[in-house]
């Protein structure tokens, strides 16, 4: 509701939102790599990445819009908001997983208890970011109409 409230739309929440399935898909694909089992710590972390992995969509989306707002056409404005976004949203990512990285290799007490959050975040991550980059906008071009947004004045 809060994005819809914040896109004035529907189907910009429904765009951004469609990220979270590319994050559980890395989930599953690192846990069945590493061989490790889902427990409640694993569905934590799957909990966690739902939050961090919309961001880089809401970020991509936003300047997309805000691109049309100053009359640029929609494949073009999706086009300019990949350059001008790529790097926020990598450098991001990038810190996000080398920053989980010392709780997967076992530093500390309860390594145990804290590897398949970590593990989850970082399987989750990494096709989250890859598949935002690459299906966001096109799932954006097909779901939105090519007239220009109006700028409130």
């Amino acid at each position: 509701m809060v994005l819809a409230a914040k896109f004035e739309s529907l189907v910009h929440p429904f765009v951004i939102l469609l990220s979270i399935p590319f994050a559980i898909v890395g989930t599953v694909i690192l846990f069945y790599i590493v061989g490790q089992s889902f427990n409640m710590m694993a569905l934590i972390g799957i909990i966690m990445l739902g939050g961090i992995a919309v961001n880089d969509s809401i970020i991509f989306v936003d300047r997309i819009n805000q691109l049309r707002e100053l009359g640029m056409e929609k494949r073009a404005a999706i086009a300019q908001a990949g350059q001008q976004r790529l790097r926020p949203i990598l450098m991001t990512s990038i810190i996000t997983i080398i920053a989980l990285v010392p709780l997967t290799l076992g530093f500390g007490d309860s390594v145990a208890l804290r590897a398949p959050m970590a593990l989850a975040v970082i399987g989750g991550m990494v096709t989250s970011t890859l598949l935002t980059l690459l299906v966001i906008p096109c799932v954006y071009d097909l779901l939105t109409s090519n007239k220009p947004i109006e700028q409130d004045i």
